[in-house]
């Protein structure tokens, strides 16, 4: 059975109501999405941005009447707001598993020659490589974005054998546990979210490291034990607040390595660490840069 769905635009000041005014018309499911390929950064404590420009998507039983639901729709939307609803994009889709073909879209992720993200329903491609059991679509990371994959590559290239290694803004683990998984002796993890480091725990049970090699904690706790490795893939701004403290936690000749910064931001981060840290130039994967850098003294 096909679907009715209607995409409607919206902004910021509008999207909360459309959702709720589909619902009231009945709608199967509501879902929003970028319309502007906006990237959201941290939200201030508690709030929940949204993008400027937003579509609001409502799925409806193929069996409504399509004239008479959009009517109805921009009825009951100028009836709540005194003001009218142009644009209504319809279409129909076809039905199918959609769990099924979300995990038909995702499959092992390779970053650099050793290195393999692999979710929980394939076969390693190879059972000799450093394989991360990962599932995509958890809201700490997995690898598709490209501030992970610039750290993942990075981490293939080294021989972190032995080493000490801190993820600042540990997320899911992922950068932690494929350390591990390449032969880091142990890491740290440090995250402000409480969720994000049982994402940690749960992915490290699941990759068979979690008693022995990675222990995780809230900013504050964290001990100051010093790192081989400082990662931090975070954003920009809580980069550059941190320089001090994670300069503080790198051994001399330790290696840095940061991302989640847009092109534009890399040379204002860049300048937070160099008192502290022979940086490199950066690295670019579409409009995201890893910085790297040796910690000065060692």
């Amino acid at each position: 059975m096909p679907w009715i769905q209607l995409q409607i635009p919206a902004d910021p000041d509008t999207a909360d109501q459309l959702e709720d005014l589909l619902m009231e018309m009945g709608s199967d499911a509501v879902s929003m999405e970028d319309a502007a390929d906006q990237p959201l950064y941290e939200p201030d404590p508690g709030t929940t941005p949204l993008w400027s420009q937003t579509t609001v998507t409502g799925l409806f039983q193929s069996d409504r009447n399509i004239e008479q639901l959009c009517s109805d729709i921009r009825d009951a939307w100028h009836q709540q707001t005194q003001q009218s609803l142009a644009e209504i994009d319809v279409s129909l889709v076809e039905d199918k598993d959609w769990e099924r073909a979300w995990m038909d879209d995702f499959h092992p992720l390779q970053f650099g020659e050793r290195l393999w993200i692999v979710p929980s329903w394939c076969d390693a491609p190879d059972p000799d490589a450093a394989n991360l059991l990962l599932d995509p679509g958890l809201a700490f990371g997995t690898g598709t974005h490209p501030t992970t994959a610039l750290c993942l590559q990075w981490l293939d290239g080294q021989d972190v054998t032995g080493k000490q290694i801190t993820d600042y803004g540990c997320g899911s683990g992922i950068l932690g546990l494929a350390a591990l998984l390449l032969g880091a002796d142990h890491v740290i993890g440090v995250d402000t979210d409480p969720q994000a480091l049982e994402a940690s725990r749960d992915n490290a049970r699941r990759n068979g490291v979690e008693d022995r090699r990675l222990d995780l904690y809230l900013p504050g706790n964290d001990p100051d034990t010093r790192a081989d490795v400082m990662l931090a893939n975070i954003l920009a701004q809580p980069l550059i607040s941190l320089a001090p403290r994670l300069a503080e936690l790198t051994l001399p000749g330790g290696h840095l390595v940061l991302s989640g910064i847009l092109s534009h931001q890399a040379r204002d981060v860049m300048a937070a660490y160099e008192p502290w840290f022979v940086m490199d130039e950066p690295e670019q994967k579409e409009d995201w840069i890893r910085l790297t850098g040796r910690r000065k003294g060692g």
